[in-house]
């Protein structure tokens, strides 16, 4: 009996980032955590922004002159977003690398896409895409409601304002940086308590520790800070401790290194290491 052969065409071309980032937007927008957290940041960033603002205009007239006069209306209605919002994108920044760690499930990935540098650019590009979003439309809704409920204190502030664009807009790349950062470090630990534990240390506690130092020495440290960003970045009128700190993209400069720096050396070894 003659044996019956099946020739199979060979396999032709190479596995490329367009696959990966449609594999990875199927995997974040198909876990729950993901429509959680974002809501999340939305209610946050939205609420609590208009509650301090709702609170200001409550108190207005029992503030003092200059307490007016130097009242910054942008940073006031964007206070939830990069205080809080900084907060819930480093949960979701986390675990988009880590959950696959959790689960097993990078073996499989691996499997299906043996470039380890692909899958971790599309992870890092969708992360970013879906943050940069949903940020930019919390940071728009919460700034024209913060302004609108300050209008009876007649010091609302317009997009057009001098700085207040770029407040609106920064305040979303700063989160959307503050996601990459818990990205990398999610990359580095490979735990996501662990990561989000380490962020939150860095944006948060790390600042009050700094306030023990010396006021000169905190005053030429604070420039160097992540957490100092997003008051940079928001102020539309100037402090008095303003001058200690770069420009607000000066600031936002500082913070893009330590990511691009942190998301480098992640790569590297996330394409060494075993899975």
């Amino acid at each position: 009996m003659a044996a019956i052969t099946t020739s199979l065409p060979p396999a032709a071309g190479r596995s490329g980032l367009s696959g990966a980032l449609v594999s990875e937007w199927t995997k974040i927008r198909s876990v729950r955590s993901t429509y959680w957290t974002l809501l999340a940041l939305l209610a946050v960033s939205i609420g609590l922004g208009g509650a301090i603002t709702a609170a200001t205009a409550a108190h207005w007239n029992q503030m003092s002159p200059g307490d007016q006069a130097t009242f910054d209306a942008t940073q006031t209605s964007l206070a939830g977003l990069f205080f809080l919002g900084q907060l819930v994108i480093v949960v979701l920044g986390a675990m988009t690398f880590t959950s696959e760690y959790s689960t097993g499930m990078i073996r499989t990935s691996l499997w299906a896409m043996p470039r380890r540098p692909v899958v971790y650019a599309a992870k890092a590009l969708v992360l970013a895409a879906v943050a940069l979003t949903v940020t930019l439309v919390a940071s728009f809704i919460t700034f024209f409601l913060g302004q609108a409920i300050l209008t009876s204190t007649h010091h609302q502030a317009t997009l057009s304002g001098p700085g207040v664009l770029r407040a609106v807009v920064g305040s979303a790349l700063y989160v959307t940086l503050c996601g990459l950062f818990a990205f990398a470090v999610g990359a580095l630990l490979r735990h996501t308590a662990g990561a989000i534990t380490t962020v939150i240390g860095i944006l948060f506690v790390l600042p009050i520790l700094a306030h023990v130092l010396p006021t000169s020495w905190y005053h030429g440290l604070e420039r160097w800070l992540p957490s100092q960003v997003g008051m940079a970045v928001s102020t539309t009128v100037p402090s008095s401790d303003s001058h200690y700190l770069f420009s607000a993209w000066g600031e936002m400069l500082v913070f893009g290194v330590y990511v691009a720096v942190l998301l480098v050396i992640a790569g590297s070894l996330f394409r060494t290491r075993d899975a």
